[in-house]
């Protein structure tokens, strides 16, 4: 099970840095990208990922110091990634979203933990970071799912970004705990049963995990902003990509905001394939790969000292 740990999150990372390359360019104006060359409208080195990564590190830290789900400390580490840079591949804060921008701003002002819920922030800025929730919980779904749901409130408070993420959440979840492509794949998965009839997920996100994805091609599949095209985008390269890699080029080279369709896409099938799964030459040329691989060691940990509930897991090699 570490593996699938260090795979989600190292998986979210070079999805990003994969990405970059590709941000904001326009579907059939591009060559198909084919490796991890960095470049972007950043300009950036091989391997450096952007505000996907940065905000994910923020979350993971935030779980794993205070030992808990603290929104209020969330915030606080997005700010210093805002204001300074902090846990970003360059020193600088670079590609904030409008809805995050705005959420750190109001936070800095008032004290604000919640994002109104207008529809108008959609955006996939709360679903590219979840990976650490997932992780933390895993041995907790419904946990893991709620809690999914409160981070992206924070910044999203859209029911369709809250909802994707719920819904991603389950799909981590079962990733981490070992379940098949298949099951995780199959209409309407969820670590905790008959929880989307208990507690309705929103329209267009239930389409998605009805699986809509499996019955759309490009152009109709979209790497763009808003949180509905880019779940669906990131789980139609997991669902045709045989291998991280293949899913991975799927994924990004739908180009628009394809950084952060490659980090959700990363998130889920790292945890599917684990680390090893994931080219070794491109985890390679991952900006700080050792912090990343220190968070997620540390993620795995909090979960088993925190204990289960719902599931039963399996013991990881290292807890053996």
């Amino acid at each position: 099970m570490r593996e699938r740990y260090f795979g989600s999150l190292v998986g979210l990372a070079v999805g990003d840095a994969l990405g970059t390359s590709l941000e904001f360019q326009t579907p059939g104006t591009f060559s198909p990208l084919t490796d991890l060359v960095g470049g972007g409208p950043y300009r950036l080195a091989p391997g450096q990922w952007t505000d996907d990564t940065s905000m994910a590190l923020c979350l993971a830290e935030s779980l794993v110091e205070r030992s808990n789900f603290d929104p209020e400390d969330q915030l606080r580490r997005y700010c210093r990634w805002f204001r300074e840079g902090y846990l970003s591949s360059t020193g600088a804060c670079m590609d904030i979203g409008n809805a995050t921008r705005l959420a750190l701003m109001r936070f800095e002002q008032s004290g604000t933990l919640e994002a109104p819920p207008d529809p108008l922030s959609a955006g996939n800025g709360s679903i590219m970071r979840l990976a650490p929730v997932a992780m933390a919980y895993a041995r907790r779904p419904r946990e893991a799912i709620a809690l999914a749901m409160a981070s992206s409130r924070v910044t999203h408070g859209a029911d369709e970004a809250a909802d994707a993420c719920r819904y991603l959440a389950g799909l981590l979840v079962g990733a981490i705990r070992g379940a098949s492509r298949e099951e995780l794949m199959g209409d309407r998965y969820t670590p905790v049963t008959g929880l989307w009839e208990e507690e309705p997920l929103a329209p267009r996100i239930a389409d998605i995990a009805s699986g809509s994805f499996r019955r759309k091609e490009p152009p109709e599949i979209r790497g763009a902003g808003y949180v509905v095209h880019s779940l669906e985008a990131a789980l139609w390269a997991f669902f045709r990509g045989r291998s991280f890699r293949e899913g991975a080029l799927l994924a990004v080279n739908l180009g628009d905001d394809a950084d952060s369709t490659g980090a959700v896409y990363g998130q889920l099938a790292g945890a599917f394939y684990g680390e090893p799964g994931i080219p070794p030459e491109w985890r390679g040329r991952l900006a700080h790969l050792d912090l990343i691989r220190s968070l997620a060691g540390r993620l795995h940990d909090l979960a088993w000292r925190r204990g289960p509930s719902g599931l039963p897991a399996r013991p990881s090699a290292g807890m053996r």
